[in-house]
């Protein structure tokens, strides 16, 4: 074996490449690879909406000891290290504490992620029939391509308040023995026209229109009888009236279960994976924490596919709100300042999704500066669009931080931008936490076909992820 030349040590010493995960997993960490990723399939088979994945984060937090915030506020405890504490928003928001052995003004390690995925929503008054079909209007959520969903197994999720005040969960489509909808395309033979046009305008917003029926109700004298039928059929089931359609949030999300992607089996293929990806790895790492020395937080929000707005988004007091509860517990009593303090000395990692390299579409990506999938947890100093606009671009020296945390801990770690300079871009909540004077960093998953009703991450780096967020809770 010939020995290294001059030129070659300084090469390895001065150059660097990023790794391929799965050529440095050893046959233990391939185990848990593949075993993670058979509990990622189940969280997104269970949580295709926000208030579903809120429901299951609480569950999951709950069977690990974790007590609510209001439970605390009425009995007037003190919270003391160690402590597992969980705040919910509305149902469609939540965030987990691990009380850490520093005090909380001192600063807090968070995570936060977004629960809410691009959908198609009904309208508030969605149901009619044209040509004896029943349809449902509906107004799609976040950044979809339009012509994704047509042709293709839908199913309807939400929840929808009666007129007497009761709440009824709907998921119609995910059980084998579930009927499906469709939104329907033209046939090549007759979409002349249809694809003459711009690829957003072959499909429009108003013409994605959900096939919903087609028996009419079994009276001559009767218009609109397939409608009727419908309302029947539901009426039967869940006790509504066409009224109950204004106060429901009902979702179209894509039918079916996250698949193994690969003859490999390297890749998950599944919806939702913005941001659940992050999601689910960041509450499965603080699920692990057990006593920290700064306060560990796993933030879930909902609203950031439409710019983190309402009361359930980042934008909301939710969490400086429970961070101020959290303090008066602490402190017995409650002080701005301290609060203040609390969140200015906190370090975040951002935890969004990005676009992975894609060699069917390398014109619109910086090879160079892309992540790849399977080279691990990814880190973003900027987002935003064009020159950087809307972003939270991340200080060097926080960078360097995170940079010697993930290497001394062996973490797989790539960095990354959303796509050439002047192609496009998008933002997370990284900016809105900034405002608070925290040290903050996009750091996710990559992903392929980004926003697809199906998207594809690699196993590797959903663990690696895992690890990663596990690190930063316990630094």
């Amino acid at each position: 074996m010939s020995e290294k030349t001059e030129g070659k040590n300084l090469q390895e010493l001065l150059t660097h490449k990023w790794r391929n995960s799965w050529e440095h997993f050893n046959e233990s960490e391939i185990k848990d690879v593949f075993e993670t990723s058979e509990e990622y399939k189940i969280f997104l088979d269970k949580c295709k909406t926000e208030r579903e994945s809120a429901d299951e984060i609480i569950k999951r937090a709950r069977e690990e000891g974790y007590i609510s915030v209001e439970e605390l506020i009425e009995a007037q405890k003190q919270i003391e290290p160690g402590m597992k504490i969980y705040a919910a928003n509305k149902n469609k928001a939540v965030a987990l504490f691990v009380i850490g052995k520093e005090k909380i003004e001192k600063g807090m390690n968070i995570v936060g992620s977004h629960i809410d995925a691009p959908r198609i929503d009904l309208k508030q008054f969605p149901l009619y029939e044209d040509s004896e079909l029943a349809l449902l209007k509906t107004h799609y959520y976040g950044g979809i391509k339009k012509y994704q969903w047509v042709a293709l197994p839908l199913a309807l999720h939400g929840v929808l308040i009666k007129k007497n005040g009761e709440k009824v969960e709907v998921v119609i489509g995910e059980d084998e023995n579930d009927p499906v909808f469709f939104i329907t395309d033209l046939l090549p033979h007759l979409a002349k026209d249809q694809m003459a046009k711009k690829m957003d305008e072959g499909i429009t917003g108003e013409g994605l229109n959900v096939l919903f029926g087609s028996i009419p109700y079994n009276d001559k004298d009767l218009s609109d009888k397939v409608k009727l039928n419908v309302l029947n059929i539901l009426h039967e089931k869940y006790g509504m009236v066409e009224e109950d359609f204004t106060s429901a949030e009902l979702e179209i999300v894509p039918a079916g279960k996250a698949k193994d992607v690969g003859i490999d089996r390297s890749m998950v293929g599944g919806y939702g994976q913005d941001d659940r990806a992050c999601a689910f790895t960041a509450l499965k790492a603080i699920l692990s924490v057990e006593s920290p020395n700064r306060t560990a937080v796993g933030l879930f929000v909902d609203k950031e596919e439409i710019g983190s707005v309402g009361n359930t988004g980042m934008e909301s007091m939710f969490f400086e709100n429970t961070v101020s509860e959290l303090i008066a517990l602490s402190n017995g009593s409650y002080s701005e300042l301290t609060v203040k303090r609390a969140l200015a000395n906190s370090k975040v990692l951002s935890a969004d999704t990005l676009a992975g390299f894609d060699p069917n579409y390398p014109e619109v990506l910086d090879k160079k500066n892309s992540p790849f999938i399977g080279k691990g947890i990814t880190l973003v100093k900027y987002t935003g669009s064009r020159g950087k606009g809307g972003c939270n671009d991340a200080n060097s020296e926080y960078l360097g931080e995170v940079r010697k945390l993930f290497n001394d801990n062996n973490i797989i770690w790539q960095m990354g931008e959303l796509g050439k300079v002047d192609q496009g871009g998008g933002g997370t909540i990284a900016f809105i936490l900034a405002r608070y004077g925290m040290e903050v960093v996009d750091c996710g998953v990559p992903l392929l076909s980004v926003h697809a009703p199906y998207e594809i991450a690699s196993k590797a780096d959903i663990y690696m992820t895992y690890k990663g967020y596990k690190v930063f809770f316990e630094a």
